[in-house]
C-alpha cells in the first residue's frame, strides 16, 4: 500500500489490496475526492468554481450508484457473502450520496444569506464522507475478489476429483472419456490461474504462480501418455513408476496455485525463500553504506557477521567439482580481500566512535568506498562463474545426445544400453541442478531467485521419469505407447533448457542494469478496421493438448523478442522508427509467446487472430520506414536493406491474408493458430536481421557527418529530393504509438473517470 496511488487514504486496516484490478478501479475515485478535498480554501468562490465542484460530485455519485448496483447484483448470486457485500454496498451508496449533497451548491453563487452546508463551509464533512466512501467500495471490492478466489477453488476441487478417477481407471475406453473431461477442467484453470498471475502485486507471488503453471501445463501432457502407458503395460512397474510421479507432482502443483490464491501455507508456515549471496551482499552493502548516517546503530561484530555468512555461501561454488582451479581460487582470494577491507572498516569505524564522532570520518569514508567495491567484485566474480557455465552446458547439451540414445536403445530393447546412457543422463541432471543452484545465488531478484528453483526441481524430477520411461520402452519396444511417452519427456526436458536459456538472459539483463521481465502488450485493433474481417470467426479456447503442442514454438518466439530486446538496445536513438516499430512487433509476439502458455491478455483464438492482424500492419509499417531509410543510402546498402524489406513485406502480407481467411472446425482453427505463430516466428527473425544491420548504417554515417538530419550528408545523389529531417531520424509522427495505447488500457477501468 505504500507505494499505491490509493495510499494517502486510511483505508481499513483488515483491508489489504492484493491485486492491480481492485487497486486500478479505485485510482479514478482517489483522483475525484482528491480534488474535493482539496480545492483552493478561498474566501470567495466563482460560479465555474462551484459549477466544476457540483460536476465532480455529481460524477462520483453516478459512478458508485452503478458501483453499487453490480455489487448488489454479486452479493444477490453470493449467499455467503450477501450480508458482507449489502453492508458495504449501503454504506457506500450513503457516502455518495453526502458528497453529492456536499457538492450541490447550484447553478450561480451562493448568497451569503443563504446558510446552507457545502463542501466549502463543511470541509470536515466531506473528509469524513471521503472516508467513508473509499472504505466501503475498497470493501465491494475485496469481497468481490474473494469470489474470484472462490472460482478457482472451485476449479481446481473439479479438477482433483477428475485427476482420482483417472488414477482409477483400468480400460481405455473410461480413460478417454474421463480425460477429455479433464482436458477441458484443465484449460479452465489454466486461464482463471493466469489472469490471476497477471492480476497479482506481489512479484514473488506472480513467479511462484508461474512455476506451478508451468508444471501443470508439461504434467497434463505427461500424465496423458504415461497413463496410457500403464493401461497398455499394467504389469511393468517402470510404467507404474512414472505415472504416479506425474500425479504426484500435479498434485503438488495443484497445492501451490492454493496456497497463492488464498494466501494460506499448511500449519501456519511461512514461505521463506533460501538466502542467496546476492541478497547477502545487498543487506551488508546496506548496512556498510549506513554507517554514514549512524555511526552506533550497529554493533561491529554484525557487519563482520554478515560478510562471513556470504563467503560461507560462497563454498557452493569453491566445492563444486566443475569449477575450474582459476575460478575457485579468484573467488577465495577475493572473499580474503573483502575480509581485509571490511576489518580494515571495523578498525576506522571504532577510532570514529572514540572520538564521539558524529558523522563518518574521511578514513572511514574510503574504508566504506573500497568495503563496497571488494564485495562488487566478489559477486561480479560469481556471476561471471554461475552464468559461464549454465552456457556452456547449453552448448554442450545442445544436441540433446544422452535422450537420443536412450530413444535408439529403448527402441532396440537394450536395457544394458539404456542403464549406461540413464547414467550419463543423471549426471548431466547432476550438473543442471547444482548450475541452477549457483544461478540462484546471482540472479539479482527474488523472482528471479523463484524461477532458478523451480528449475532446479524440474531437472531434478524429470530426469529420473526420462530414465523410467526409457526402461518401460526397453522392456516393450516394440510400443508405440512406449516411445510416444518417452518422447514426451523429453520434450518436457528439452522445454525446461531452453526456458534456462531465458532465465540466463533475464539474469543478465539484471546485472547489467536492465530489467528482465518485459511487460506483456495488447493491441485494441481500430474501430472498424479490424472487427469488420474476424467477426463470423467463432472465439475458441485451444484444449491441454493443443496449447502443449504450440508451447514449443511459442517459447521460440519469446527467445526471439529477447534478441530484438537487445539489438533494440544497442541503438543511440530509441526513438528511431526502426527502433520502435522493432519494439512494438516484439512486445506483440511477446504476447502471442503468453497465449501459448495460456496467459496474458489473449485469451482466445480470436484474440489471437486480431493481434496477428495488427502485427501484420504494424510491420507493414515498418516496411514502410525502411523504404524512406533506403532512399538515402548508397547502392549496396540500399540493396541489403531493400532485399530485407521485401522478405518483411511478403511475410506481413502472408500473416494478413491467413488471419483474414475464415475457418470452421476445431482442427481447421487450431492450424490457423499454428501457422500464425509460425509467420510471425519469421517475422520477428527479420527483423532481428535488420536492426544491427541498420544501426550499423546509421553509426557509420553519423561519424562521417556531424549533422544526421541532413540528406545530403546521407547521399548527395539524392539531394534533389527533398527529404524532412523528421524522416532522416526516424521520426513519424503518424506511427502507431505504443505510449499512447498503455495509456488507453490505464483508463479501462471501471469507475468513470471524468
Amino acid at each position: 500500500m505504500a507505494s499505491s496511488p490509493c495510499s494517502s487514504v486510511n483505508f481499513d486496516s483488515g483491508l489489504e489490496i492484493k491485486t492491480r484490478s481492485v487497486e486500478q478501479t479505485l485510482i479514478p475515485l482517489v483522483s475525484q475526492i482528491t480534488t474535493l478535498i482539496n480545492h483552493k480554501d478561498k474566501p470567495k468562490k466563482s460560479e465555474r468554481t462551484q459549477q466544476a465542484i457540483q460536476r465532480v460530485g455529481q460524477a462520483v455519485s453516478v459512478a458508485v450508484g452503478r458501483f453499487v448496483a453490480v455489487g448488489e447484483a454479486i452479493a444477490m448470486e453470493n449467499e455467503e457473502l450477501k450480508e458482507e457485500m449489502g453492508m458495504a454496498c449501503f454504506e457506500a451508496r450513503r457516502a455518495g450520496d453526502a458528497i453529492a449533497q456536499l457538492t450541490d451548491v447550484g447553478t450561480a453563487v451562493t448568497p451569503p444569506v443563504d446558510r446552507r452546508t457545502t463542501v466549502f463551509s463543511d470541509r470536515t464533512g466531506m473528509v469524513k464522507a471521503a472516508r467513508m466512501l473509499l472504505s466501503s467500495v475498497t470493501k465491494v471490492l475485496v469481497l468481490a475478489d474473494r469470489i474470484v478466489i472462490k472460482q478457482i477453488i472451485t476449479s481446481r476441487n473439479k479438477v482433483l476429483v477428475t485427476l482420482e478417477q483417472l488414477e482409477r481407471v483400468s480400460t481405455f475406453q473410461e480413460f478417454v472419456q474421463i480425460f477429455s473431461q479433464f482436458g477441458n477442467q484443465m484449460v479452465e484453470f489454466a486461464h482463471l490461474t493466469g489472469d490471476r498471475q497477471n492480476d497479482l502485486k506481489d512479484e514473488n507471488k506472480k513467479a511462484r504462480m508461474a512455476a506451478a503453471r508451468a508444471v501443470l501445463e508439461k504434467c497434463t501432457m505427461m500424465l496423458l501418455t504415461a497413463s496410457k502407458t500403464c493401461l497398455r503395460h499394467p504389469d511393468c512397474e517402470s510404467a507404474r513408476i512414472n505415472k504416479d510421479a506425474v500425479f504426484h507432482r500435479m498434485r503438488f502443483a495443484l497445492e501451490q496455485v492454493m496456497e497463492i490464491v488464498t494466501d494460506a501455507r499448511p500449519c501456519g508456515e511461512t514461505k521463506v525463500l533460501p538466502l542467496s549471496i546476492y541478497t547477502g551482499i545487498k543487506d551488508f552493502k546496506s548496512n556498510v553504506e549506513g554507517l554514514r548516517e549512524g555511526l552506533y546503530l550497529l554493533p561491529h561484530q554484525a557487519l563482520s557477521g554478515q560478510l562471513e555468512a556470504v563467503v560461507e555461501r560462497t563454498e557452493d561454488f569453491t566445492d563444486s567439482a566443475y569449477t575450474s582451479h582459476e575460478h575457485r581460487e579468484g573467488i577465495l582470494q577475493l572473499c580474503q580481500l573483502a575480509r581485509q577491507d571490511t576489518d580494515q572498516l571495523i578498525t576506522a569505524w571504532m577510532e570514529a566512535q572514540s572520538l564521539n564522532a558524529k558523522e563518518a570520518t574521511e578514513e572511514m569514508e574510503l574504508s566504506i568506498l573500497k568495503t563496497c567495491q571488494s564485495v562488487y567484485e566478489l559477486r561480479r566474480e560469481l556471476h561471471k562463474v554461475a552464468v559461464g557455465r549454465a552456457a556452456d552446458l547449453l552448448k554442450l547439451h545442445a544436441e540433446h545426445l544422452p535422450l537420443r540414445a536412450l530413444k535408439a536403445s529403448g527402441g532396440e530393447g537394450n536395457l544394458e544400453a539404456v542403464a549406461e546412457y540413464a547414467r550419463t543422463l543423471g549426471e548431466q541432471k547432476e550438473q543442471l541442478v547444482e548450475t541452477c543452484r549457483l544461478l540462484c545465488h546471482v540472479s539479482g531478484t527474488e523472482p528471479l531467485e523463484i524461477t532458478c528453483i523451480h528449475a532446479e526441481e524440474t531437472f531434478h524430477v524429470i530426469g529420473p521419469q526420462i530414465i523410467s520411461a526409457a526402461q518401460t520402452l526397453a522392456l516393450h519396444p516394440s510400443s508405440k505407447i512406449a516411445k510416444e511417452n518417452l518422447d514426451v519427456f523429453c520434450e518436457a526436458w528439452e522445454s525446461q533448457l531452453c526456458d534456462m536459456a531465458v532465465l540466463l538472459r533475464e539474469i543478465n539483463d539484471v546485472f547489467e542494469g536492465r530489467r528482465g521481465d518485459k511487460r506483456a502488450y495488447v493491441s485494441l485493433p481500430r474501430p472498424g478496421k479490424h472487427s469488420a474481417n474476424l467477426k463470423t470467426v467463432k472465439a475458441v479456447k485451444l484444449d491441454a493438448e493443443e496449447q502443449s503442442t504450440i508451447a514449443k514454438l511459442g517459447l521460440e518466439l519469446r527467445l526471439l523478442t529477447s534478441d530484438v530486446d537487445t539489438e533494440v538496445e544497442k541503438w543511440e536513438d530509441q526513438e528511431h522508427d526502426i527502433v520502435r516499430q522493432g519494439q512494438s512487433l516484439s512486445s506483440m509476439a511477446y504476447s502471442m509467446h503468453l497465449f501459448t502458455r495460456g496467459e496474458g491478455l489473449l485469451k482466445t483464438t480470436t484474440d489471437l487472430f486480431h493481434q496477428a492482424e495488427v502485427l501484420s500492419e504494424e510491420g507493414l509499417q515498418l516496411c514502410s520506414s525502411l523504404h524512406t531509410f533506403s532512399t538515402q543510402l548508397m547502392d549496396e546498402e540500399k540493396v541489403v536493406v531493400l532485399s530485407e524489406m521485401e522478405k518483411l513485406m511478403g511475410l506481413c502480407q502472408q500473416l494478413q491474408m491467413g488471419v483474414r481467411t475464415p475457418v470452421q472446425g476445431k482442427t481447421a482453427t487450431f492450424q490457423k493458430v499454428d501457422s500464425s505463430i509460425q509467420n510471425t516466428r519469421a517475422i520477428i527473425t527479420v527483423v532481428i536481421y535488420l536492426l544491427p544491420v541498420c544501426n550499423k548504417i546509421v553509426r557509420k554515417y553519423k561519424s562521417e557527418r556531424s549533422n544526421l538530419g541532413s540528406p545530403q550528408s546521407w547521399r548527395e545523389r539524392q539531394s534533389s529530393t527533398p527529404v524532412k529531417d523528421d524522416v532522416l531520424n526516424g521520426k513519424n509522427s503518424n506511427g502507431f504509438g505504443v505510449k499512447s495505447l498503455e495509456q488507453h488500457m490505464a483508463n479501462l477501468t471501471f469507475l468513470e473517470s471524468k
